[in-house]
């Protein structure tokens, strides 16, 4: 593991509506590099690009036609390794989204396979099964797709075969073999501009039917054994939702997620319905306003989770990401969120921002379809898009982040949050420098237990947190937690610990 992950303050950027340099409308790299100067200000030292790699976009770049060649809507390849060379003078490390389970329909790997019978790059089929799409070139037969039909799935093989289904391919047959040739070709040409690493959709679905995921975890094994010969210090971040699973299978991180059979963080922001979104665990999330969900289903499985990894990885903790409703959704205002944002960096996890939740960005239900957003997978669907409106730079910049049902105490621009001492931007520049500072307060410090529930209050080291995401204030007897660092609606007397409702407070125990 990259000694330099321990110390990352994630940020993650969702290219096309990050910032515009040449005026067309979308996002780009020149705009990446431009907002520089902001990230470094706010303390990240690690950004995440989603695919900016040559696509036709029906799934706004997870659908990729060149692994090797930059969107020209976003630049060329040398803007990118312009913008990874001024990334690295402002002491910030670059990270690429790697789709490595399926292309575009127009990869010409795919044109090929489709008019070749003796081509098993991707999944083919003589009988159409369930989800295989009829090939659209000479080749007679049907192809697996992953989520949408544009999205064949490349071929690395099943974990065991079945009599029934004889196009089943061993995970050593030829076809398997030269697609994890390819995982390291690509990986090779990226690590050569001098990036960092990378995050990895969908890691653990590679190969199909594969119980226990025992042939996948060899896959990356051997990915993992091989960069380490190949590229010493890069980083592998894993789209996994298990890192019990991710890290020993080398991945240095894994996140927690908001899908799977994991509820470590549904259970903190998303359980229940968030505008369209409809969740199949009706119970409360422990940062409603509510004040009656519960703290213990994530602290049980982090106990579970660290004490399984060890100091072998880390485990990710984000604020959103692009597939799923932001922090700042449904009831949950840009106020609200700021206790969220106090715990998730204040916890043993790598901390990871979706670009604009620093501001309180809002997720934006009931807008259009763009470039695959919406999902169907769920009850009424899910648009995506409410996750990825344009980050606001200034006034002048289009109010896409209002609510009227829910408006925001001000407006969430950078330009004015960076001028109020108040705002939600400088709370988590304070929060960052106070992480930075402080060992206690990263990866590697221990956490302990204080009080469960609301508020919740735990100690790192010296510094005892506590946060209340509830409406209503509370009074609870703790010891003496030293002096307030960082703290909004918290006080201290003989009464004991007074938290107000939504307050926040980061003490430091008196020396000697």
């Amino acid at each position: 593991m990259a000694d330099w992950l321990a110390d990352a303050v994630l940020y993650q950027i969702y290219p096309q509506s990050f910032a515009d340099s040449n005026g067309d409308g979308i996002g780009d790299l020149g705009g990446v590099e431009s907002k520089l100067d902001y990230l470094a200000w706010l303390g990240v030292n690690t950004v995440w690009l989603n695919p900016c790699f040559a696509s036709p976009m029906f799934d706004a770049g997870y659908d990729i036609a060149d692994y090797f060649r930059v969107d020209p809507r976003y630049g060329s390849n040398d803007d990118l390794l312009k913008l990874v060379d001024s990334a690295g003078r402002h002491g910030i490390r670059v990270l690429l989204d790697f789709v490595p389970g399926h292309t575009s329909n127009e990869h010409p790997w795919f044109v090929r396979s489709a008019n070749d019978p003796d081509d098993h790059r991707y999944i083919w089929a003589t009988e159409q099964g369930p989800n295989f799409q009829p090939s659209p070139g000479s080749r007679e037969g049907f192809y697996l797709p992953n989520y949408f039909p544009v999205q064949p799935a490349l071929n690395f093989g099943y974990g065991r075969p079945n009599e029934a289904e004889p196009w089943r391919q061993p995970v050593d047959a030829e076809g398997p073999r030269a697609n994890r040739q390819a995982l390291r070709d690509i990986m090779d040409f990226w690590l050569g501009y001098g990036i960092s690493g990378f995050r990895v959709d969908m890691a653990p679905f590679l190969i199909k039917d594969d119980p226990g995921l025992v042939e996948t975890s060899k896959l990356w094994r051997d990915v993992r054994a091989w960069i380490d010969r190949a590229h010493p210090g890069t980083v592998l971040l894993s789209e996994w939702n298990d890192p019990k699973l991710a890290v020993p299978a080398g991945f240095d991180a894994d996140f927690f997620m908001h899908y799977g059979e994991s509820r470590a963080f549904r259970s903190l922001f998303h359980n229940r319905a968030v505008h369209d979104m409809t969740w199949e665990d009706p119970r409360p999330a422990y940062f409603d306003a509510a004040g009656q969900g519960s703290i213990d289903v994530f602290l049980a499985e982090w106990a579970t989770t660290v004490a399984s990894i060890g100091d072998r990885g880390h485990v990710i903790l984000p604020t959103a990401n692009h597939d799923w409703p932001r922090l700042v959704a449904g009831s949950r205002t840009a106020k609200h969120a700021r206790s969220a944002l106090v715990f998730l960096l204040t916890w043993p996890t790598l901390p990871a921002i979706y670009y604009g939740d620093e501001i309180g960005t809002q997720y934006q239900p009931g807008l259009p379809d763009h470039e695959g957003s919406l999902l169907q997978v769920f009850e009424d669907g899910f648009n995506r898009a409410g996750s990825r409106t344009p980050m606001q730079w200034d006034a002048a910049d289009p109010d896409v982040t209002y609510l009227p049902a829910n408006p925001s105490p001000t407006r969430p621009d950078v330009a004015s949050q960076r001028t109020d001492p108040e705002s939600n931007l400088n709370l988590v520049r304070e929060l960052i420098a106070l992480r930075k500072a402080n060992p206690a307060l990263g990866a590697r410090g221990d956490v302990s237990i204080v009080r469960a529930g609301y508020p919740f209050v735990y100690r790192r080291g010296e510094f005892t947190v506590v946060v209340n995401p509830a409406l209503r204030s509370a009074t609870v007897d703790v010891a003496a937690p030293g002096e307030l660092v960082l703290g909004q609606g918290t006080s201290y007397d003989a009464a004991g610990l007074h938290v107000a409702g939504y307050g926040y407070g980061i003490y430091r125990a008196a020396q000697g």
